[in-house]
């Protein structure tokens, strides 16, 4: 018997109703001849609201008491999605992700998946009940503790569950119905994406694609097992992400895929550091000793009348401040001049494995934001990818323009968006 492991977002089970919906499908999803093993958010915005909950009553909550209080939520869907089942004649067991053996490292708040020990999720299913589970936390293997994977860490339950199970598929359900060349709430003439490679999936994850958590494409990738995108707001075929199994498997996808963009990220410059070897190495071991991720880099060419240079770099807004103070505690040891911080930015990106072997991608890409008074701050490439800084008031037309530069605008009429976030 076929083995399908789904997983339900926060915007697919808003509310009562949207639940016996998804219990509907869950359910039809069973009598097509399947076992099914579901993964399930917190409703709506429930995370948000337990997050706004905690920091009422204490500005720095412990870590471990925050995972306990963030689990909740998913708990709550789990065991809501069972009833609803429960409710249409069929049989379901919940699970928390500590329960469905889902073992993690020991950081609290943004928690790795080590193992997938899914022995009660097997004999439940061998029993003939569908499976529900918690997705976003797990097990701390060495504390024992209840950890969480981060914002977006159901995807990553998901797929570790279908990895782990050998599932013939692992569909994440959304409130759109895809993949898009870029989110259709932006750009409304956004084209639906039938299907694309993992590497483009990681790169438009990575830089600011919320339909696909990042940890969840790189684990699918790892196992090589597909995932489909769709909505749960209707029956459409969504988007495939596959791995090719050959240089001859993409010969007629596009050069493009797609066009993401990414509003989290804030510009720390280093101004006035002196151009000599050793100072950009204590900047960034300073940074990565405070413990922040930093994504794009770049330095000026120095000043010849003075042998100093200016170096910016890009790394999560939640980060900006810990890293500007990480700076000023070491100004006196690098004698840079002062620190400029901008939190209102946003980056564009452009990606597609044709760029591999087609010249003219940045040019074009370069042109359609100077055609529309669209100023670049910093660029960054990949093979596959190129990324430019803008501000964050010029974000959207940046990606409407460059959108349309490159002919991924549908005529097809609108993308339909559902409700909710995308995730």
């Amino acid at each position: 018997m076929p083995l399908v492991v789904q997983k339900y977002g926060g915007s697919s089970l808003a509310d009562a109703d949207s639940i016996k919906r998804v219990a509907r499908r869950i359910v039809d999803t069973r009598k097509a001849g399947n076992q099914v093993c579901v993964v399930v958010s917190a409703m709506g915005d429930t995370t948000d609201e337990l997050l706004d909950l905690a920091d009422a009553v204490s500005p720095a909550p412990p870590e471990r008491e925050l995972d306990m209080l963030l689990t909740a939520g998913e708990r709550m869907s789990m065991a809501l999605v069972s009833m609803a089942i429960a409710n249409l004649g069929d049989s379901a067991r919940s699970f928390t992700g500590s329960q469905a053996g889902v073992i993690t490292d020991d950081v609290h708040g943004k928690a790795r998946i080590i193992d997938v020990t899914p022995g009660r999720i097997t004999e439940a299913l061998g029993a003939g009940h569908i499976v529900i589970v918690a997705g976003f936390q797990g097990v701390s293997q060495n504390t024992k503790e209840i950890t969480t994977l981060g914002r977006g860490g159901s995807d990553t339950t998901a797929v570790a569950l279908a990895a782990a199970l050998n599932a013939d598929v692992c569909e994440i359900y959304t409130d759109v119905d895809g993949i898009f060349t870029a989110d259709p709430r932006i750009v409304p003439t956004a084209r639906k994406v039938d299907r694309i490679a993992n590497e483009e999936m990681q790169e438009m994850a990575a830089s600011g694609a919320k339909v696909l958590m990042l940890r969840c494409v790189e684990y699918a990738r790892r196992f090589n097992l597909p995932i489909h995108v769709r909505s749960s707001f209707s029956h459409r075929e969504g988007t495939w992400v596959y791995q090719p199994q050959g240089e001859d498997d993409d010969v007629e996808a596009p050069i493009i895929a797609g066009v993401a963009h990414d509003r989290s990220e804030a510009k720390i410059t280093v101004v006035g550091v002196d151009d000599s070897p050793g100072q950009a190495a204590s900047i960034f071991k300073a940074i990565a000793e405070g413990g922040i991720n930093i994504d794009m880099i770049v330095q000026n060419v120095s000043a010849v009348s003075t042998g100093k240079t200016d170096v910016s770099f890009t790394l999560p807004k939640t980060d900006g401040q810990r890293g500007v103070q990480v700076l000023q505690a070491i100004k006196d040891q690098l004698g840079f001049e002062s620190l400029q911080y901008d939190d209102q930015i946003g980056k564009l990106s452009l990606v597609g494995s044709g760029m591999r072997s087609n010249p003219g991608v940045s040019a074009t890409l370069f042109q359609a934001l100077a055609d529309n008074g669209i100023n670049i701050e910093m660029i960054s490439t990949s093979e596959i990818r190129v990324s430019v800084v803008t501000k964050d008031d010029q974000l959207d037309d940046a990606v409407r323009a460059v959108h349309t530069a490159f002919g991924l605008d549908s005529s097809d009429g609108e993308a339909v968006v559902y409700g909710g976030t995308g995730r």
